[in-house]
């Protein structure tokens, strides 16, 4: 084994002696000149290339140290070894004494070695081209096939080397201990020759790969319409963009490929359209694909950007509408020239030729050969008039220059076709009345009777032509033409002007006071004249005094019923409340008032008063009177009056000597009482005993009134939601009619001194007006909404019950059904 190994070594040696004289030979030559300056550019790239390409080629410079190393321990690698080598070598020849047996058995070693030295030699530089290859190649290439082929390399080499390396081994150690000799002059230049020979062999094989490497990119271009797609490749209907409802009436919806249709699908019924909206979670991002009819589900994307655009959004969610501005054009003025070449000298100095043109054009201008252009004379021609003309030519230059066309003919319609369909052609009873109207045609909505034509060519002459242009020509000629001057009156134009609620103050426009106490609905509410005290009927049969600053409770009044109306007397020298309930009126001392005036009303009531007349005996059946005793006494009620119906109104007199129980106001200034009935009011004269107007509400039923303190107008509250403003002086109509509620009115109040009118209804509002009534009799009243007040709770379908302003100040009270009393104030 170690006689084989030494002359493999030998023939290694020898034959890459040859091979290095061979490239000494070829190194004169040019074009290995060129070849190594493309090497050292290339190992000057690869020096300045990154670290993660370093790491890549690694493994390739790894192999290459260890063929290296492998041609060194061969054939000379470092010093020490080539001595230790060489030392050996001498050695082994002269335990062999250069036998021929022996150096014919190297001889057949070497023959039989010599195809297993060029395949491993063949798969080196194989191995060496191909890291090359993946080091200056394309970066695409795959570094794990070579890395595969590599170890595949080493693996089969280190099978022949080992026997070899062991052999050698255990020469050197006997060597080295027999004797060390010193280095010989042939050891270094074997040496030296060898790490030539496999520099040479590097650079060889270098350029060979680089040069492989060019015509493998040379012939791997990419194609450039690899890339391209077709938008309607996949299109499977080819009728083109076009409106898909031109196929509505027929079977299919298309045609493919191959020219053949495409049959619509089925459509599903309201029950499985149903089932699908119950069941399929993405029914509502379904939609239809009009090309091929069948049901398309939007991705999350598509939503995204049909949301998007119903927002009047950005469809993209990624574009941002706020990016920074890049200004392309920047506005600061440059301070260096981007070009610094010097002007040339023409540019700062006149030009000749132009000198000389102008030179030539002031000496023929001086000569006179050339004239300058004169000015123009403005003429100035004076208008003339005639004097002694005449209106007629002014009408005719004025019709002439304001001519007014003549109107066209209306275009025909389907009656006067020759083959009108059924609906057009007169039955025996149209027909009749067409011949009726042969005295007058001008009524006749068709001057013609419409015929029907199996054919054009079986339509006659019309034999009415003549006649009809001839009118057409009379209308012409005869017929004045005129513009009407159309009104263009806008909407808002009509609405009148109304002030600003802020310049009407004061008004009530805030709750100040809410009043409990009662158990059940508050139905009515009074006033004192001087504005102290209020007084509130319930229907929890008790009657109550409040003090209205405090709102303290002053005094509860049992009536033994249901209040359905309450009224203050308004005379000041009486402390007297009347009271409806049930079916007694209660008059009632309150006792609040001044001890003077409350012992007065008391005298005052103890005496009947005299009269003069006799009471009838009707009256008397329907009316009893009777005095107060025991408890109603203590309770402040001093007389009662009985009906026999139930008593649902109680009215004083303005001067406080009368009332009545029914729904009536009466006038201070005149002898006139207004009487309300279900859908009207009657207006009666006190002094001549008899009706004077009679005002009509054009409404349902009324539920209340009320008289201005002027007395010419009057408020009526109606069921049917409608609030009346009457003008007594205007007419026996509405002369406005209110709907400012949503539900019945059923209390309506003018304030006493305040331009001021308020309404409450069963939508728990209290709306408050401004009314003014002007002393102008031309002049209308102004009525202005200033304020709803919804601040009362709604108790089986009521709202408000009653309204009543202060007397004194521009404050309002409401009663309702929450079983509150609430006071609005300014």
């Amino acid at each position: 084994m170690a006689s084989s190994s030494v002359g493999v070594k030998r023939t290694i040696i020898s034959r890459k002696r040859n091979q290095a004289e061979a490239i000494e030979s070829e190194e004169e030559d040019s074009d290995i000149n060129q070849e190594e300056d493309f090497l050292t550019s290339i190992t000057n790239e690869d020096a300045d290339s990154t670290d993660a390409e370093d790491d890549d080629d690694v493994d390739s410079s790894d192999e290459e140290d260890d063929e290296v190393v492998y041609e060194t321990d061969d054939g000379g690698g470092g010093k020490e070894e080539e001595e230790d080598d060489d030392e050996n070598d001498d050695s082994e020849e002269e335990e062999t004494g250069g036998s021929d047996e022996d150096g014919s058995s190297e001889d057949g070693d070497v023959l039989s070695l010599e195809p297993d030295t060029k395949a491993s030699e063949n798969s080196e530089n194989e191995d060496d081209s191909d890291s090359k290859f993946s080091e200056y190649g394309s970066e695409e290439s795959n570094d794990d096939e070579s890395e595969k082929e590599n170890d595949k390399n080493k693996e089969s080499d280190s099978g022949n080397s080992e026997d070899m390396e062991g052999s050698g081994k255990d020469n050197r150690e006997q060597n080295k201990l027999k004797n060390k000799k010193p280095a010989k002059h042939k050891t270094h230049k074997q040496n030296k020759s060898s790490s030539k020979i496999v520099e040479e062999t590097n650079k060889k094989n270098l350029i060979q790969n680089n040069i492989k490497a060019n015509n493998m990119e040379i012939r791997q271009q990419v194609d450039e319409y690899k890339s391209d797609s077709s938008d309607e490749e996949d299109i499977r209907n080819t009728v083109g963009n076009i409106p898909m409802n031109w196929y509505d009436d027929y079977k299919h919806l298309g045609y493919d490929w191959e020219g053949k249709r495409i049959l619509k699908p089925a459509k599903d019924d309201e029950l499985d359209n149903f089932l699908k909206r119950m069941e399929d979670p993405n029914f509502w991002r379904t939609v239809k694909d009009p090309q091929t009819g069948q049901d398309v589900v939007l991705c999350d994307k598509d939503v995204e950007i049909i949301q998007r655009l119903q927002s009047q959004k950005i469809p993209d969610s990624d574009f941002d509408d706020a990016a920074p501005w890049i200004e392309w054009f920047t506005s600061e003025v440059m301070q260096t020239p981007i070009v610094r070449v010097p002007d040339h000298k023409r540019s700062f100095l006149p030009s000749k030729l132009e000198a000389k043109k102008v030179a030539k054009m002031v000496h023929a201008i001086k000569m006179g050969w050339m004239k300058p252009r004169e000015e123009k004379k403005k003429s100035y021609e004076p208008n003339f008039y005639m004097l002694w003309q005449t209106d007629e030519g002014v009408e005719h230059m004025r019709r002439i220059h304001n001519h007014i066309p003549a109107p066209k003919r209306n275009l025909p319609g389907h009656a006067e076709s020759y083959n009108p369909p059924s609906e057009y052609l007169f039955d025996k009873k149209e027909l009749k009345e067409w011949n009726k109207l042969s005295s007058t045609p001008y009524k006749r909505k068709l001057h013609f009777l419409p015929q029907k034509y199996s054919s054009l060519r079986v339509v006659p002459a019309y034999d009415r032509f003549i006649i009809e242009r001839f009118q057409r020509c009379l209308d012409l000629y005869l017929c004045p033409r005129a513009r009407k001057m159309r009104l263009t009156i806008e909407p808002e134009d009509l609405l009148p002007q109304l002030p600003s609620p802020k310049d009407l103050q004061p008004f009530p426009n805030r709750l100040n006071t809410v009043y409990e106490g009662h158990t059940d609905m508050v139905r009515s509410i009074a006033v004192e004249p001087k504005g102290q005290y209020l007084v509130s009927g319930s229907d929890d049969l008790t009657v109550k005094v409040w003090e209205i600053s405090t709102g303290r409770c002053v005094r509860t009044i049992p009536v033994g019923g249901i209040v359905r109306s309450i009224s203050w007397c308004p005379s000041q020298k009486l402390s007297l409340i009347a009271v409806a309930a049930d079916r007694k009126v209660l008059l009632i001392n309150p006792g609040v008032d001044d001890l003077l005036i409350c012992s007065r009303t008391d005298s005052m009531l103890d005496e009947a008063p005299k009269q003069d007349f006799e009471v009838p005996e009707r009256v008397k059946a329907a009316v009893q009177w009777e005095q107060a005793e025991g408890d109603n006494w203590k309770n402040g009620i001093r007389i009662i009056v009985n009906h026999f119906k139930e008593v649902k109104q109680v009215t004083w007199h303005g001067i406080g000597d009368y009332f009545a129980t029914e729904c009536l106001k009466v006038r201070t200034d005149r002898p006139f009482f207004f009487v309300a009935t279900q859908k009207n009011i009657r207006v009666y004269d006190l002094t001549k005993q008899e009706m004077v107007k009679k005002l009509y509400s054009n409404s349902k039923w009324i539920s209340s009134m009320a008289i201005h303190p002027g007395g010419d107008n009057l408020l009526v509250g109606t069921y049917d939601r409608k609030m009346l403003w009457f003008d007594l002086d205007l007419s026996t109509k509405p002369y406005q009619t209110l709907r400012l509620h949503g539900f019945a009115v059923r209390g309506v109040a003018y304030h006493k001194q305040y331009p001021l009118f308020a309404s409450g209804s069963d939508d728990r509002s209290l709306v408050v007006c401004h009314g003014m009534v002007y002393s102008d009799l031309l002049q209308n009243p102004l009525i202005v909404p200033l304020k709803r007040l919804s601040e009362h709770e709604q108790y089986n379908d009521f709202g408000i019950f009653d309204v009543a302003f202060h007397p004194t100040q521009p404050w309002v009270f409401s009663s309702g059904a929450d079983k509150t009393i609430r006071l609005y104030i300014a």
